[in-house]
């Protein structure tokens, strides 16, 4: 798992501004947001810090059918004082990878109040959401029904995509996966929107 994940070749210009996608990368604090963005862009583990602002990388993924697509993270601190900021990097974004730590059931009310609040924002309305459910592979994780039902998933308004993806970020596993599903749900969203402006 997670060979061709990323290379760290310059970004081909050459590549339809189309294919690159702008997505945020959203979570509470020290549930494995930057651990995720780094394996992306490194395809190895990167012991990381608690961010103070954002990280940002462009990465080329390969995904499923060998098309290479651009994806453009922004990795937004998830510290409470941080939180009123994410609207700022969620406005006019693709998608949004919301990470939880599936081991903190103590916090797990607290991620739920925070993505119900950021796909509530009218601008976020109809954004796909990936919830990568981080530290699958701890013993006492939560199971992927557990998180759901923690997480309200089913009081998500019906206009907002999601897809829910089991993931160890340190090893990578779940996460070509996930982004894959996003990508579907981008895709499907821009040409609904398409269909949309057709018919005005």
């Amino acid at each position: 798992m997670g060979n061709g994940l990323s290379d760290q070749t310059p970004i081909l210009s050459s590549l339809p501004s189309f294919q690159s996608f702008h997505i945020v990368i959203l979570g509470l604090d020290c549930a494995g947001k930057t651990t995720v963005l780094y394996r992306l862009q490194f395809n190895e583990f990167v012991n990381t810090v608690p961010t103070k602002g954002f990280n940002t990388e462009k990465i080329k993924v390969t995904l499923g059918n060998s098309k290479t697509v651009t994806f453009h993270f922004w990795d937004v601190g998830g510290q409470e004082k941080l939180r009123p900021l994410w609207k700022s990097y969620t406005r006019c974004t693709d998608g949004i990878v919301f990470v939880v730590d599936s081991v903190d059931v103590e916090r797990m009310e607290e991620a739920k109040t925070e993505l119900h609040k950021i796909t509530r924002i009218s601008e976020n309305q109809g954004v796909p959401v990936l919830i990568i459910a981080n530290k699958q592979d701890l013993r006492n994780s939560l199971s992927l029904c557990e998180i759901e039902k923690m997480l309200a998933m089913s009081e998500l308004s019906s206009s907002t995509p999601w897809h829910l993806q089991p993931t160890c970020a340190i090893i990578g596993d779940g996460l070509k996966e996930g982004l894959e599903k996003l990508h579907d749900m981008i895709i499907k969203r821009r040409k609904m929107l398409r269909q949309q402006k057709k018919k005005r």
